[in-house]
């Protein structure tokens, strides 16, 4: 368990630096620890949801983790294409402009431990009023 809480402040810190970059100020990054669902994450303020999804971090994070192993929970009113399979068809950067185009949205990533989620590395979710 050391490992996940050393990862969770990892990243963090990592997610409260690129937001520092883009935003000015990391203050509200909030850390969510869920060992027990085998995931870390942390919750971004509408700022910081603007920030990253504006940024170079969604082009970055799926050079390296394939679309098919990043999970999107989406808003009910969402105008995102999904499959009668409930498959998302979008990119990860525009999961997060949708949020980042509301005046109140947000986002919630979460990394997922190896083996958990149905082989999902990361999943977002979408929260607005």
């Amino acid at each position: 368990m050391r490992i996940a809480i050393v990862s969770a402040a990892t990243l963090t810190a990592v997610v409260g630096a690129i937001v520092t970059l883009g935003a000015g100020s990391a203050g509200a990054v909030e850390p969510i620890e869920q060992l027990d669902q085998g995931r870390i994450g942390v919750r971004l303020n509408h700022a910081e949801t603007k920030a990253l999804a504006g940024g170079p971090i969604p082009a970055l994070v799926t050079m390296v983790v394939p679309l098919d192993r990043i999970g999107a929970g989406l808003k009910s009113d969402t105008a995102i294409y999904r499959d009668h399979n409930g498959g998302v068809h979008a990119s990860l950067r525009q999961v997060m402009l949708e949020a980042a185009n509301r005046p109140d949205g947000t986002i919630t990533l979460y990394l997922n431990a190896p083996g958990t989620r149905d082989g999902r590395v990361l999943d977002i979710y979408q929260n607005w009023g």
